[in-house]
Order: C-alpha cells, then sequence, then structure tokens
C-alpha cells in the first residue's frame, strides 16, 4: 500500500474541517462577517447571466484594475490574480533566480519564502519576535543583512501573524535599503484596512516599491480567490509573462470584488467595529487566565497573537483541544519553526458568538490541552 504524502494529509485535514458545517473559522484571518448585500447581489447576478462561461481578460476587469489602484491611492496599474497568493508567487518568479536572496522577516507569512526557495534562491529570515525589537524590523538590522545578491525583500504589514505595522519613516528606509543593492520592496499590504494611517509603499516610491492585495481578508472573498499585485506599468508587464492568470481571474469574483470597493467606506466601518469588539473581548479572556499573554496589542489586523510559554501547554496541544469542540485556531509553527513553539493566533472577523464562544471556552481548553498526549499533525 502507498503510503500517503504529507500534502496528501494536508489536504483531508482541511477537507474535514470544511466539511464541518458548524465549524467556527478563527486560524486563517479570513472575514466570515456577513457579506454587505451589494457583494452578493453582484455575484449571483454574474452567475445569473453565465458571465462565468467566458473567460476574464488576463490582467482583470479594466474597471477593477482601476478601481483597486484608485483604493490603493498609488501611481501604477494592477495585475489581477487567483489570490493576494498568486501574485506573490508571480512576483517571485519574475524577480528571483537561483542565487538570489529573498530577505524577510521572521515570523512572516511563509509562502513567498517558500516559492523563492524554490527558484533556488537563499531566503534569509530576520528575527522579529520579541520585545527588543518591538516585534517589528528595523532599518539596521535589514541593512546589515542586504548585499547586492539581494532580489526581493518583503515585508508582510501589518504583519501576520503578529498584527504590528510601520509608518512611512520606517517604509521609507526600507527603500532605500533595497536600492542600495538593486533590489525592490515588496510591501504586501493585505491587513491594511485594519491599520490606521497604512501608508503603501508605492506612495512613497512607486518605481523601487510593490504592493501586494487581497479581498480575502477584509471583504470575505477567500474562497473566491482574488487579489492583485499593484506595481509600475513596466513591472506589471514584465510579470505579466510570468503569470498563471493567463486567462484571467475568476469571474465571479472579481465581479464580487469591484461590488465591495464600491461600497468599502460603509462596509469597513462594520467591520472594523466587530473587529475591535471581538479583539477587546479576547484580551479580557487571555488577561483572566493564567500563562497567557497578548504579546503585541493593539493589534492593527484582524487578529491576536497569543503567547502560550509560561501557561504549561503548547500551541499545538491547545489548537487540538479547541479544534475538538469545532473551533479552528492556528499553532505559531505554521508561521515560524524559530518561535512558533511559544504563541497561537486567533481571527477576529467572526461574528461576535464566535469570539464569544472561544473566550467561553478558553479555561476549559487550557485544562484539556494538559491532559492531550497524542496530538495529531496540524498544518
Amino acid at each position: 500500500m502507498t503510503k500517503d504524502s504529507g500534502a496528501e494529509i494536508r489536504n483531508r485535514y482541511f477537507d474535514t474541517l470544511f466539511a464541518d458545517e458548524k465549524l467556527i473559522w478563527m486560524g486563517q484571518n479570513t472575514n466570515h462577517i456577513p457579506a454587505h448585500p451589494a457583494v452578493t447581489q453582484a455575484m449571483t447576478a454574474s452567475i445569473a447571466k453565465g458571465e462565468y462561461n467566458a473567460y476574464a481578460p488576463p490582467l482583470g476587469f479594466e474597471s477593477l484594475r482601476a478601481a483597486i489602484v484608485e483604493d490603493l491611492g498609488v501611481p501604477g496599474r494592477a495585475l489581477v490574480t487567483e489570490g493576494g497568493v498568486n501574485a506573490l508567487a508571480t512576483l517571485v518568479r519574475t524577480k528571483v533566480r537561483a542565487g538570489d536572496t529573498f530577505v524577510t522577516s521572521d515570523p512572516t507569512w511563509k509562502w513567498p519564502g517558500l516559492f523563492a526557495t524554490q527558484q533556488g534562491a537563499e531566503v534569509i529570515e530576520l528575527p522579529i519576535f520579541g520585545t527588543g525589537t518591538g516585534y517589528k524590523l528595523t532599518p539596521e538590522v535589514l541593512a546589515a543583512s542586504v548585499d547586492d545578491r539581494c532580489a526581493l525583500i518583503y515585508l508582510v504589514d501589518p504583519n501576520n501573524p503578529l498584527g504590528t505595522t510601520y509608518d512611512a519613516d520606517e517604509l521609507a528606509q526600507f527603500i532605500e535599503i533595497a536600492k542600495s543593492v538593486g533590489a525592490l520592496l515588496v510591501h504586501d499590504c493585505t491587513y491594511r484596512d485594519f491599520a490606521p494611517d497604512h501608508v503603501p509603499a508605492m506612495r512613497i516610491d512607486p518605481v523601487n516599491a510593490v504592493c501586494s492585495v487581497s479581498f480575502s481578508k477584509w471583504l470575505g472573498l477567500a474562497g473566491m480567490r482574488v487579489g492583485a499585485l499593484v506595481g509600475a506599468p513596466e513591472l506589471i508587464d514584465e510579470c505579466a509573462a510570468y503569470s498563471n492568470s493567463v486567462l484571467g481571474a475568476g469571474v465571479v469574483a472579481q465581479r464580487g470584488a469591484e461590488a465591495g470597493l464600491r461600497v468599502k467606506p460603509e462596509w469597513m466601518q462594520t467591520v472594523r467595529a466587530i473587529n475591535t469588539a471581538n479583539q477587546q473581548m479576547i484580551r479580557e479572556a487571555v488577561a483572566a487566565t493564567d500563562g497567557l499573554e497578548l504579546l503585541v496589542w493593539p493589534s492593527f489586523a484582524n487578529f491576536l497573537c497569543i503567547g502560550t510559554e509560561a501557561a504549561g501547554v503548547t500551541p499545538e496541544q491547545l489548537v487540538e483541544a479547541y479544534r475538538q469542540e469545532g473551533v479552528m485556531i492556528r499553532q505559531g509553527k505554521y508561521h515560524t519553526a524559530r518561535f512558533g513553539g511559544g504563541f497561537i493566533k486567533v481571527s477576529t472577523t467572526v461574528p461576535e458568538d464566535w469570539a464569544s464562544r472561544f473566550c467561553t471556552l478558553l479555561p476549559a481548553m487550557m485544562t484539556k490541552a494538559r491532559g492531550l498526549s497524542d496530538v495529531p499533525a496540524l498544518f
């Protein structure tokens, strides 16, 4: 009998989660707040018209491309992709070659580094986990870690999983460091809508910085798979030659994304209010639990990073305890092998009763987790 690969085991894990219609999703930063009616109407109208029978333009609908650039408030053009991850994969394929370096923080969102490794690059992860750095990358550390081999400097801001963010002055320094070695600053803006006064790096330098965006987190279109890469026209032309989206991103998803941008100011008031209330509720529950601590407060994203090192439980034990109660949260090692043994991450753009359920269960889950000795593989 053929032994199942890690990919097969991972797929079954998520298939089982997805099959649970009552599952509380609080581990992937996805938005489960009921959608704005304009978004669902746009998608159902597209389906009713049978628009999905045809391919979309390869770079995305022109109206959506323009709306994305306008929303970001930068000069440049957009390449619409199947989710933000595809945007980043396209950029890495375009700019990274064997022998290059790809520099990022640790922790970070892990997939762009994996794509760089597949290209034959050396991935350099700069540790930012701890109060000594304020859980942030500093210009001094970055400058000491790049040379002319560096192709891309990847910054997810606000940071996933920490929730820290960078101001315009810090970004300007990062861009100057990138320019000094001929690299490009990649500003992953997936969570920017949860950070007041967030500045996309392309507003500072539209040539030496590039931005990626996603509609999974603020709009809740994770399963629809729509995102974009926004950069200088020459860069977008270059990336188009390496894009897997040669037949365009999903038509229905793009219609939903464009509708979302039209109602974004109204919609995000609702989302931010729910997110803030949920985070405060969880903050109070964590403060009342021995051994747990919020590592970053406030979080400028739609999740919280909760330290577990003093709690007498592992993140994996706690994740599995909650999973058995129908709640998905995420262990730190999903993001970082070096620091992942010390925290869990909990998403907060969810209905209030979901957040309440997490908090109500917390004391019992701590007890249950301490008794778990056989935790299955987690992803």
